[in-house]
């Protein structure tokens, strides 16, 4: 018999129960195959709406026979750290590539977007320093941000007169050597955009240093390229953060910004230093995907007709969607046991589509989030549709 510390076993089981009672202890459901548009679980197949996949590259055909063809010739690890002996020159292109894709001097890859915010945020900023944060800022840039030891001064989200209060505050109270703004591009549980030439202005008044993590952006909006790009903006932002495991659809973070910027990254980021480089199939598969998005907007196109598509049909249904502007679309209900429940009814008609409650959105503001991705039929989509309506009505969400 394990024999735990009986104070740990007390904390666990009185706050286990607790997230239980409050509907908010979540359950994980293993996907048994692909995470295409239709998924398989618990031997049941159901629609996927709730893959980050937004392109559907994570099942690309071609992108298979790459990492499979990079696999027997490099093998399935890079074997040590960037520094030592790790670095491919795969890992070379796929960097000179990124770079090309996001319209900077040079690019670092993480081993995780999570990754690149822990990295990228404290070997720039310290305790000396201050960082304006939007509140619904995703929680690798929290963690960043506590990381770094500098002071974080949270802003309302999207709130420009308050971003612009606080950063003269920051900067006329002489307290701070350098500060930062730094916001999600797309913010993943509403699907709303960063007002990235506001934030500019601000940061241009104040010399504030400039900070997107695109996330959710990169390859869904500025034609695939991502929000920097769809504003503009390549020259003005110091920080692009990107991941490789959404719209790229394999594994893997990425800075991009000014050549001076990425080297200072490679010999002070801890993560990059003290983690084994991304494997080489991965690599190969990635910097191919990078490519398809640099020749083509069709994934893209596909992906917001869907998006389009599915956001009407909800909407048109009487349930809440918020103020999304992307294919990213919640079902916002409220209340966290009925929002867990909802979840499970459309499961069980044939939808998985996964509950989002507290902490990963404020406390009453419980929702569904459905991701359309460019490799959903539309047929598929009504099918989740008449689901979304009888689970909808049978529960009073919509009438």
């Amino acid at each position: 018999m394990i024999r735990l510390s009986k104070v740990l076993n007390a904390f666990l089981d009185e706050n286990l129960q607790a997230l239980h009672e409050q509907g908010l202890y979540n359950e994980i459901d293993p996907v048994e195959g692909a995470n295409g548009p239709i998924i398989q679980v618990r031997g049941k197949n159901l629609v996927n709406l709730s893959s980050n996949n937004y392109l559907g590259l994570a099942t690309n055909e071609e992108l298979k026979r790459i990492a499979k063809e990079t696999i027997e010739k490099y093998g399935v690890g890079a074997g040590a750290v960037r520094t030592i002996n790790g670095t491919l020159d795969l890992h070379v292109k796929l960097e000179e590539k990124l770079a090309e894709f996001k319209g900077t001097e040079a690019a670092i890859s993480y081993q995780s977007g999570f990754n690149c915010n822990m990295a990228a945020i404290s070997a720039v900023m310290d305790k000396n320093d201050a960082i304006l944060s939007d509140q619904l800022n995703h929680a690798s840039i929290i963690d960043g941000c506590r990381l770094s030891k500098a002071k974080i001064i949270a802003f309302n989200h999207s709130d420009m007169d308050d971003l612009r209060a606080k950063a003269k505050a920051a900067k006329e109270s002489g307290l701070y050597n350098k500060v930062m703004v730094i916001t999600d591009g797309v913010f993943s549980m509403d699907g709303d955009i960063a007002k990235l030439p506001e934030i500019v202005k601000i940061a241009k008044e104040f010399d504030l240093i400039t900070y997107v993590d695109d996330a959710h952006g990169s390859g869904v909006t500025g034609k695939g390229k991502g929000t920097v790009k769809h504003f503009g903006l390549e020259k003005e932002i110091d920080f692009q953060i990107g991941t490789l495991s959404k719209a790229i659809g394999v594994v893997g973070g990425y800075v991009a910004g000014k050549k001076n910027l990425i080297d200072w990254l490679k010999v002070r980021s801890r993560p990059f230093l003290f983690s084994t480089a991304l494997p080489p199939g991965d690599v190969a598969a990635i910097t191919a995907a990078v490519q398809m998005l640099i020749n083509s907007t069709e994934l893209h196109d596909k992906l917001w007709d869907n998006g389009n598509y599915l956001k009407a049909g909800l909407e048109k249904l009487g349930f809440n969607i918020g103020e999304s502007e992307t294919p990213i679309t919640p079902c916002i209900i409220g209340d966290e046991k009925l929002t867990q429940e909802f979840s499970k009814r459309l499961f069980e008609e044939g939808v998985y589509a996964k509950s989002i409650v507290f902490p990963t959105v404020p406390k009453g503001t419980g929702r569904v989030r459905n991701m359309p991705t460019a490799a959903h039929t539309k047929e598929m989509l009504d099918n989740a549709l008449a689901i979304y309506e009888k689970v909808g009505r049978e529960l009073g969400v919509i009438q």
